[in-house]
């Protein structure tokens, strides 16, 4: 299929993830990179993925360089804003879920330059508490993932990259930065972030560091949010030396804290059962060593990652201190075979060791904690047997042993070993130069992984634990036309034996969901609209359930539309747009008593305005305002929507805010 980009719209057909699928493309507008303008075009992204134009890359998200920068002084919600089919709720980092075609991302592997990231953290809060502002690129592989995406991808995966010191410096700058200021109304939220980078004689250092602190919210009937306060402190120290010849080392080190206080139940709005008194001090921590080859070739490609990465909740109330670690070490070797320009075999071996403990008051002298350890070894083909024809298949074969807790009992820990092949095929196929059709199919063993270690607080019986498999399938169609692109993806994924627990006793249960993306973009020379919409339902041994009985798995998420319109104003150094999120009503058809069958739907605009003055090209201020009309509500993806009266998170009322950059 030709793909056009130049000046006009080129368009990247985003497809999106799991179980019975149609795709969701994002399709934007083109901007050249030396006319000041960030790009909006994913298509920009994906060439600088080695693997881009891969089969296995078809239906995978790109997120564009300039949705990162607009997203770069808030959270994971504006990150993901216009991708209908990525549903952020929780309001606020330490709470917000992510989930992508209504499955929880704790299901999906997740690496940050390259460290696989532990997939477990209490319930109440956010495994994926990630700053916007450190990073480089985002993609999201849903539901079919390739061999050499790791362990653990049972419903795909979520790649993402830390900025390096060449984003920052121009051609010929040795030395440079960047710093942002913020400040938002609604909440008298402040935020700094200060950027240095430097380079010289192969050597490359980069420096980062941000922090945001503002006051609770109100939602928008006017009423204070609870528990909503900014006190976020993140940074990044990222060192690389690159030989001559290529050789290229390079550490990361990155860390980002929220200490504040919150709702007993962090994702849960304030009511009686749910009171404001618990200080939440939670630490992500990420370490990354990686080598590559920039210059390897035929078959001599070599690249290695070890790393560490931990999350720590502590939950301070006023009787008692709770601590939840999760950590996960991590290392991956792998060779790429380049047999021609356009065919590849990407082969090697990783492990992963992760554990989940707890401490404190609650359990006095015991330290109980769960362990996982995975070994791999993989192979993944990457080819083109035509000009039309594109084919990518792998398997993995994984040793997983798991040690259960025994919560300071003198009898030894549970253990079991387990151990399973994996195997995926994805086919795209360009009928003409305007259609393109596709089809993808994934069969994955996913072992037993940790628990949620503020649930340690039972000696449990695991002699029911099994092994997870997930299996997933995805069939879609892409056309282009002149400024036009439409998409459409049909997706299943069910994983088989989830756990789950009842009691002392480790039970399981069979996860499934499904449904579809459409998509459809329209670009021209100084703008572009595009809208994506999904529908998706998850279940629970083959019946429609509530966000309770599906939590740590997915979300009740429905219908949810997404639409974003952008135009250049150059005669006035303006770019203006704005994005239209939408819910549907949600009927579920749950056969449980204490959930309502119906969700609330809601329509939410928000506008923006970028400045640039011609005088100053390395200054921009962007103007925002969120919720415009002042709507009361909570993000689809956020818990408890579907219980009447339940005390949801409400997300932000009218929000005015202003950002200013300044690169030097």
């Amino acid at each position: 299929m030709a793909h056009t980009t130049a000046h006009k719209s080129s368009i990247l057909l985003t497809g999106l993830l799991c179980s019975t699928a149609l795709t969701v493309f994002s399709a934007t507008k083109g901007h050249a990179e030396d006319d000041g303008v960030l790009s909006l075009d994913p298509i920009i992204v994906k060439q600088r993925d080695a693997d881009g134009d891969a089969a296995d890359r078809a239906t995978a998200v790109y997120v564009a360089d300039a949705e990162i920068e607009r997203a770069a002084m808030g959270d994971l919600k504006d990150l993901f804003a216009g991708i209908a089919s990525v549903s952020v709720g929780g309001a606020i980092p330490v709470a917000q879920k992510i989930y992508v075609n209504g499955i929880d991302m704790l299901k999906l592997a997740v690496q940050v330059d390259g460290v696989s990231q532990n997939n477990r953290v209490f319930h109440h809060a956010s495994a994926n508490a990630f700053d916007p502002g450190l990073m480089k690129s985002v993609r999201v592989d849903p539901g079919v993932a390739p061999a050499d995406a790791g362990p653990g991808a049972l419903a795909g995966r979520v790649v993402m990259e830390t900025i390096d010191a060449e984003d920052i410096l121009t051609e010929g700058q040795a030395i440079g930065g960047k710093t942002r200021l913020s400040y938002g109304e609604n909440g008298d939220t402040f935020g700094t972030s200060l950027t240095l980078a430097g380079q010289s004689n192969g050597f490359e250092i980069l420096l980062y560091g941000k922090r945001m602190t503002g006051d609770d919210y109100t939602d928008g009937a006017g009423n204070t949010v609870g528990g909503t306060r900014s006190d976020l402190t993140a940074g990044l120290l990222k060192l690389a030396y690159e030989t001559d010849a290529g050789h290229r080392f390079e550490f990361s080190g990155q860390q980002m804290q929220d200490t504040a206080l919150r709702n007993r139940r962090a994702n849960f709005g304030t009511a009686s059962f749910n009171p404001l008194g618990t200080v939440y001090d939670t630490k992500r921590t990420v370490y990354s060593l990686r080598y590559e080859d920039v210059n390897g070739g035929g078959n001599w490609d070599p690249s290695a990652t070890i790393g560490f990465s931990e999350n720590e909740i502590g939950s301070i109330g006023t009787t008692e201190t709770s601590v939840g670690v999760t950590r996960t070490y991590s290392a991956t070797f792998q060779n790429r075979f380049h047999l021609s320009e356009s065919d590849t075999i990407t082969a090697g071996i990783d492990f992963q060791d992760q554990k989940s403990s707890a401490s404190g008051d609650y359990w006095g002298t015991n330290r109980p904690s769960e362990t996982s350890q995975t070994i791999g070894v993989f192979a993944q083909a990457r080819l083109q047997p035509s000009d039309r024809l594109k084919v990518s298949a792998g398997l993995r074969y994984d040793w997983n042993a798991f040690t259960g807790q025994d919560f300071g009992q003198s009898g030894r820990p549970y253990e079991q070993d387990s151990s399973g092949l994996s195997g995926n095929l994805s086919i795209v196929y360009d009928v003409n130069d305007a259609l393109s059709l596709r089809a993808g199919y994934s069969n994955v063993f996913g072992g037993i992984g940790i628990e949620d270690n503020f649930l340690f607080f039972r000696d449990w019986d695991y002699s029911a634990l099994k092994p997870r498999r997930a299996s997933n399938v995805v069939v879609g169609a892409d056309w282009q036309s002149g400024n036009w692109t439409l998409g459409a993806e049909a997706f299943q994924t069910k994983i088989d034996d989830t756990r789950d627990v009842a009691g002392p006793t480790v039970t399981s249960y069979d996860f499934e969901s499904r449904g579809y993306n459409l998509g459809a973009t329209y670009g021209w020379d100084s703008g572009f609209a595009r809208l994506t919409f999904t529908d998706s339902e998850t279940r629970v041994n083959g019946a429609a359930t509530s966000s309770y009985y599906v939590l740590d798995s997915g979300a009740p998420i429905g219908q949810v539309l997404a639409l974003e319109v952008q135009q250049e104003l150059p005669q006035w150094d303006l770019v203006v747009g704005g994005h239209i999120d939408a819910a549907f009503d949600y009927d579920q058809q749950l056969n449980e008593a204490e959930a309502t069958t119906k969700l609330e739907g809601y329509e939410v605009l928000n506008l923006f305005a970028e400045y640039r003055p011609a005088a100053y090209a390395n200054v921009t201020i962007r103007a925002e305002i969120n919720n415009v009309f002042d709507r009361q509500y909570a993000d689809r993806a956020t818990y408890g929507g579907d219980y009447p009266g339940f005390a949801t998170l409400k997300e932000p009322g009218r929000s005015v805010s202003l950002v200013a950059n300044v690169s030097f």
